[in-house]
C-alpha cells in the first residue's frame, strides 16, 4: 500500500482502512445489541462514516476525485437519512412511551 501525506507526515492507508472497518463493526454492534431507537440510528450513521472513510482513503490514494464526490453524496444522504429519521422518533415519543425497538412493532395507538 502507498502512504498518504497528511499534514506533513507520511501515514500507511491500511491505517485509515483498519480505523473504518473497526468504526463499521462498532455500528453494526450497535445496532445488533442495543435496542434504544436512536442508539440504533446513531450505529447507523457511525457505519455510513466508516463506509465514507473507505471512500475517501481509497480515491486518496487512487489521486482520483470520484471517490471524494461519491463520500460528499453519501454524507447529504445522511444528513436527510438522519432529520426524517429524527422527525419520527420524535413523532412516536410523543405519542408513546417507547423506549424498546421490540416496542415498536405495531404502530397503532
Amino acid at each position: 500500500m502507498s502512504t498518504l501525506n497528511i499534514g506533513g507526515s507520511q501515514l500507511d492507508a491500511s491505517w485509515f482502512l483498519l480505523l473504518s472497518a473497526v468504526l463499521f463493526v462498532l455500528g453494526a454492534v450497535g445496532v445488533l445489541v442495543r435496542r434504544n431507537p436512536l442508539v440504533i440510528l446513531i450505529s447507523i450513521e457511525l457505519m455510513l462514516n466508516a463506509a465514507n472513510l473507505t471512500l475517501v482513503t481509497f480515491a486518496r490514494q487512487l489521486q482520483n476525485i470520484e471517490g471524494q464526490l461519491f463520500a460528499l453524496m453519501s454524507m447529504t444522504v445522511a444528513a436527510a437519512e438522519a432529520v426524517v429519521g429524527l422527525a419520527i422518533l420524535v413523532d412516536i415519543f410523543r405519542v408513546r412511551d417507547v423506549e424498546d425497538v421490540d416496542d415498536l412493532s405495531e404502530l397503532r395507538g
